[in-house]
């Protein structure tokens, strides 16, 4: 098969598309003919070296978590999916035409595979990070970097929990923001005295690593307030980075319900083949996004047509 690798960290172009012995699934896995796969700042974070509290890379090393595609090989132990079904959850190397996933879930109705590769980690970080934030209904929830993936759902799983939201973002990004039902402002110079005038801020999530730890501190009041998911020197002034997983079948579950009820919508900003994905993450990391980016596999005719009989 083939899947995208690098063999030593670096920048996007340390991203090789190669050729790759097929995963299978153990115990307690699944295996799918991935058809899209998420792209997270998580992997390019992790391509870089940097160090995020999680198992070490060992090199040359896969890429990516999230994927959705269809259920090819059955793992002893595991009864909730059938060859054939289709799913979307987290694994290890899904930048590939086969991946094992650790944790799934059935795709909901209506939901493509690019879309439904986007929720994964993302609903996951969201419900992980507002969770560790504090924050209550009739509170308001400040959010800098909202415009991605992390930040659309934040916005919407606040929306239905009664949790007002101020947004920062870019200014091609405010009507989007405002269409998740924030209150809106741009980043930059005055940023910090702009939302002191859209009102009180109870709690504070950093999602875009941009250096602004000192004045979500000052504008909560507390740096127990204050969650960051892109700012490692963020334990230094006393605030939380957040940058290990919870438990995401519980979150998956969440997503199917939220997504089900039309009470989450994560838009793909961009779609890039697996030969893109080092433009993927070069795009990724320069920010602007407006929900997610993702990877997707065409031209494998097994991801269509699944023997019945191929369980591990």
């Amino acid at each position: 098969m083939k899947k995208v690798s690098f063999a030593e960290f670096g920048g996007p172009e340390v991203l090789h598309l190669v050729d790759a012995e097929e995963p299978h699934a153990g115990p307690g896995r699944i295996r799918i003919a991935v058809r899209a796969a998420g792209v997270n700042p998580v992997d390019w974070r992790i391509r870089e070296g940097q160090v995020l509290g999680a198992h070490p890379t060992r090199l040359p090393s896969g890429v990516g978590l999230d994927a959705a595609g269809v259920v090819d090989e059955v793992g002893e132990g595991v009864d909730d999916v059938e060859v054939g079904d289709h799913v979307f959850g987290e694994g290890v190397d899904t930048y590939a035409e086969f991946a094992v996933l650790s944790a799934w879930a059935r795709m909901p109705e209506g939901l493509t595979f690019e879309e439904a590769a986007g929720y994964p980690s993302v609903v996951e970080t969201a419900l992980r990070i507002i969770r560790e934030v504090g924050v209550r209904p009739g509170q308001t929830l400040l959010v800098c970097g909202a415009s991605g993936g992390v930040g659309s759902a934040v916005l919407q799983i606040a929306r239905d929990r009664g949790i007002a939201v101020i947004g920062t973002a870019g200014a091609a990004n405010q009507d989007y923001l405002r269409g998740l039902g924030a209150a809106a402002t741009t980043y930059g110079p005055g940023w910090a005295e702009r939302v002191r005038r859209l009102g009180r801020v109870d709690a504070a999530l950093d999602l875009s690593g941009s250096g602004v730890i000192r004045e979500l501190v000052e504008l909560t009041g507390d740096a127990r307030k204050v969650v960051s998911i892109a700012d490692l020197t963020a334990p230094g002034l006393g605030v939380r980075f957040s940058g290990v997983a919870g438990s995401v079948p519980d979150a998956l579950a969440e997503a199917v319900d939220l997504i089900s009820r039309g009470l989450l919508h994560i838009p793909v900003d961009k779609a890039y083949t697996l030969a893109e994905a080092a433009a993927a993450h070069a795009d990724s990391r320069a920010g602007h996004t407006r929900g997610r980016r993702v990877l997707v596999v065409r031209g494998d005719s097994r991801a269509v047509s699944v023997p019945a009989d191929r369980v591990a």
